[in-house]
């Protein structure tokens, strides 16, 4: 038997990079290994230009416009060329930032090839450890799969989920709370307590910091004022950052600290959570016929019974999200940590966000390509609610409180009353209505309660749904 291994193109270790590809393609420019040595050598390019244009270092000149923009070209033209190149580079340094100084010094015999202007080279990197160009490439890679990818998608599904909700406003349903009828709702409002809830985490997300340092090997500026005593570096560092569109941390070990990362994956795992309560809430949904899965959508269902369309989207959904925030809550857990100035976990485990990220980008897929699926069916909502009428109990049983709280007389013990004639036992309207108008009640409230079905008995739950946004 052959070795699958052996074979090119590379296969795919695992799904996301395989069977999903086409879910997740777009985190690939944000966060995969190239993209992390894209955003290295837009770190290197940018702090050389700052470095030249603050002047920081006495004698070296400043960079002219075709000359920033040649180096800056070097990102944005960033491939498959240069890719290999860089691989090649590592496998001599065997150190991946190391890797993309020595490319860019290369590059930059090209842009300024000048003798007098040699020394430019010795700029990139200059006074920086590793640390400083990863935690801000990071930052960078992080905020753009955020704000390009993630939350565009996830914004998505939840303004689909909420015009849902707005478009089932009025349709009653029967609520089950611990899995038994109760009070009726409507179908709409109920997606609308998701759909806020989720609304709720994206608001957090989109307010998310990104935070950034560039202070030396122990957050000192040793080198910084051994090389340039009279710098203001901490003024250089802060714009610097700053102009990367980064929130400045002005106070690290030789790590930026990555609290913002496990708040932001915090934030991320809780609305990843919430979606998954939406999954197993429609999947219910279905099951009881409230939701019909709309056919001719290229799907197959069961493979051996011929009626049955599975509720796969939502399924797969969780299963992702369970994924996604095994790894989401790990990192948020284990970046935090670090052995005194630091120690190496934080970069093993900061080459799986793609993965994290991946994974809910591939259930909020699915999510929304479930719903699109969903016809509701308010026949059978209906017919649930019509089998339920015990659930009137309570209004009856609440109107009679207040009537008694009045000092209206025959309104004693109203609760028990009620459960005696409700608990364990299915009733119809007929014995219902009978029962009321036995109750000695004022007629206008008789009418009234007398009239209501559970239909009816939705309360407020079609103008709640206005408290989306």
């Amino acid at each position: 038997m052959g070795s699958l291994a052996d074979l090119t193109p590379p296969i795919a270790l695992g799904a996301l990079d395989g069977r999903y590809r086409g879910a997740v393609a777009d985190l690939v420019d944000h966060l995969s290994e190239p993209a992390l040595n894209r955003a290295r050598t837009h770190v290197e390019v940018e702090w050389l230009i700052h470095l030249t244009d603050e002047q920081a270092v006495p004698g070296v000149r400043r960079l002219t416009g075709d000359e920033k923009a040649a180096l800056r070209a070097v990102v944005t033209g960033f491939g498959a060329d240069e890719i290999a190149e860089m691989a090649a580079t590592e496998r001599v340094t065997q150190h991946d930032v190391k890797a993309v100084e020595y490319f860019l010094k290369e590059r930059l015999t090209h842009i300024a090839p000048a003798e007098a202007d040699r020394g430019l080279a010795e700029l990139i990197h200059f006074c920086c450890t590793s640390e400083d160009i990863n935690n801000l490439s990071y930052a960078l890679m992080v905020k753009g799969a955020v704000q390009e990818v993630w939350l565009p998608r996830a914004s998505a599904l939840v303004e689909k989920l909420a015009t849902m909700a707005s478009d089932l406003r009025e349709v009653p349903l029967l609520a089950h709370t611990h899995g038994q009828p109760a009070t009726p709702t409507t179908m709409g409002k109920e997606l609308a307590v998701l759909a806020f809830r989720l609304q709720r985490q994206l608001r957090r997300i989109e307010e998310a910091d990104f935070l950034g340092k560039l202070n030396g090997a122990t957050g000192t500026y040793g080198a910084h004022l051994a090389a340039v005593p009279g710098a203001d570096w901490q003024a250089i560092s802060e714009s610097f950052v700053e102009g990367l569109g980064l929130t400045w941390n002005p106070l690290t070990t030789q790590i930026e600290s990555h609290d913002w990362q496990a708040e932001l994956y915090a934030d991320i795992a809780r609305f990843n959570r919430v979606l998954h309560n939406m999954c197993t809430d429609v999947w219910a949904y279905i099951s009881m016929g409230y939701f019909a899965q709309v056919r001719g959508q290229g799907t197959v269902g069961s493979s051996t019974m011929p009626h049955k369309v599975n509720p796969i989207r939502f399924e797969n959904a969780e299963a992702n999200l369970e994924v996604s925030n095994a790894l989401f809550d790990v990192l948020a857990a284990t970046l935090v940590q670090s052995r005194l100035q630091r120690d190496l976990t934080d970069s093993s485990m900061q080459r799986n966000i793609g993965v994290a990220f991946g994974h809910s980008l591939l259930a909020i897929d699915n999510a929304a390509r479930g719903l699109d699926g969903l016809d509701a069916v308010p026949e059978a909502m209906a017919r649930d609610l019509d089998a339920n009428w015990e659930v009137l109990g309570e209004p009856i049983q609440s109107a009679m409180r207040a009537l008694g709280a009045q000092g209206v007389p025959g309104m004693e013990e109203p609760y028990e009353r009620l459960k005696e004639l409700t608990r364990g036992r299915r009733i119809g309207q007929a014995e219902l209505v009978e029962f009321v108008r036995g109750l000695g009640l004022p007629s206008d409230v008789e009418e009234r309660l007398a009239a209501m079905t559970p239909a009816t008995y939705v309360g407020l739950a079609p103008s709640l749904v206005d408290h989306l946004d």
